[in-house]
């Protein structure tokens, strides 16, 4: 149980629901409230494909190309701490993203599906999480489901996102995000220290 709820933090910090909700707000300013759900619907589920092709075919195409997974896991998680790091110190999330909507890119899928919802962070956490040496099928299904029911919160959020930022504002998504990036942070370091050991055989 433990194992699940650490898997499920993980997710909910690397996709950051919360914080993808001001930047709803601003992608869909000027639209319905039926437009707004149907792009709310969509967003979230352009992410839900792009993760779960990660998931699937992720290690596949680093097999492909002779990748050693341990190495992958390296480079992830220096990614992933520099990502998290960009979360913590960074303008965060919230005004990051608003700035594609004022360059005129107002869709559902950019900024709002990539790299909103499936960020950089959680397509790389889908590989990371689901290694197939490390995670039995059963395993990689649980953290598969559970990464699906933080996408269901996104989708929960983003339907009632004006009652959300009402609620928290701009400041309280910037800082929820910058504690999801500390979570985050944790979370690389210990990828890069697995990876290290996997690889060298310590």
């Amino acid at each position: 149980m433990s194992e699940l709820l650490a898997t499920f933090i993980f997710f909910f910090a690397v996709i950051d629901p919360i914080g993808t909700v001001p930047v709803f707000i601003a992608v869909t300013a000027h639209y319905s409230e039926a437009a707004k759900r149907r792009i709310a619907l969509r967003a979230t589920f352009y992410s839900a494909l792009i993760l779960v092709f990660f998931v699937v075919a992720g290690e596949v195409i680093l097999n492909a190309i002779n990748i050693p997974l341990s190495a992958f896991q390296i480079a992830g998680g220096i990614v992933l701490f520099l990502f998290a790091l960009t979360m913590i110190f960074g303008e965060g999330k919230p005004a990051e993203e608003k700035k594609a909507v004022s360059d005129g890119k107002e869709t559902a899928i950019f900024p709002l599906a990539v790299p909103s919802i499936a960020s950089p962070g959680a397509m790389l956490g889908a590989v990371l999480m689901t290694e197939n040496n490390r995670f039995s099928l059963l395993e990689q299904s649980q953290t598969t489901a559970l990464m699906l029911a933080v996408l269901a919160i996104v989708l929960l959020l983003l339907l009632g996102a004006s009652y959300v930022h009402r609620l928290i504002g701009d400041s309280g998504a910037s800082i929820i995000s910058r504690v999801m990036g500390l979570i985050l942070a944790s979370v690389a370091v210990s990828n890069i220290l697995s990876g290290i050991k996997t690889y060298f055989a310590l």
